[in-house]
């Protein structure tokens, strides 16, 4: 997280089928099935209704307003990677637009995080690239100061290193780490196949409170009911 003017050519990915294992469970369910554990700062939005995307991160370290490394990044994607970048300090610029994704695309990339601001929004949605950004800002960046590539970095609060694998949705994004891919799989596998049961009894009209048995706790807190 203190490497600056690096770039590491190596990672390690896992197994692409792990990957895809993963992708159908949402941010939600994935941060369940973590023990609550994983996700990155709320402000973190996407840029445009429904993007979502699951990825293997590459991450990137930049300066304010710098988007240089950025550039560097992109010679280093493989497909489905998932950009991640953070910034040395605070900065909503807007690093990425319209002709990155193009670029990045190209490369195999299939979404970018950033804790920093994204414009080009509309040109991003008609392409459907997903970003999920602090703030979409107009402001230009500059090519002058290095950063790095492929550094473990905190980005919104959250802890990623090169190859950890991303998602991000509607609810927000979870960093998973690559060691435990496939124990968060069978967890949020089991946790949708749990919920399935419980939104039957939900549609059948079954009250929560008798569900989870929640009545005794209750009365026992001091609720009372007054008619």
């Amino acid at each position: 997280m203190h490497d600056i003017g690096v770039v590491h050519r190596s990672i390690d990915r896992p197994p692409r089928e792990d990957v895809e294992a993963l992708a159908p469970y949402g941010v939600s369910t994935l941060h369940e099935a973590m023990g609550r554990t994983g996700l990155m700062r709320p402000y973190i939005r996407p840029v445009y209704p429904r993007a979502a995307c699951v990825g293997t991160a590459v991450t990137v370290l930049l300066q304010p307003g710098d988007n240089w490394m950025l550039h560097v990044a992109a010679e280093q994607l493989r497909p489905g990677d998932l950009l991640v970048a953070a910034c040395t300090t605070e900065c909503e610029d807007g690093f990425f637009g319209e002709l990155l994704a193009t670029s990045v695309r190209a490369r195999g990339a299939v979404g970018l995080v950033i804790d920093g601001g994204c414009r080009d929004v509309d040109a991003l949605e008609a392409m459907d690239f997903p970003v999920f950004s602090r703030a979409v800002n107009a402001k230009g960046t500059v090519k002058a100061t290095v950063g790095s590539v492929n550094v473990p970095l905190v980005c919104a609060n959250a802890l990623v290193r090169p190859g950890d694998v991303v998602a991000a949705d509607s609810d927000g994004v979870v960093v998973v780490p690559a060691e435990r891919l496939r124990e968060v799989t069978d967890a949020a596998r089991a946790r949708e196949e749990n919920e399935a049961g419980k939104r039957a009894r939900f549609a059948a009209g079954e009250l929560g409170l008798d569900m989870y048995g929640m009545r005794e706790p209750l009365a026992a807190a001091g609720l009372r009911y007054v008619d």
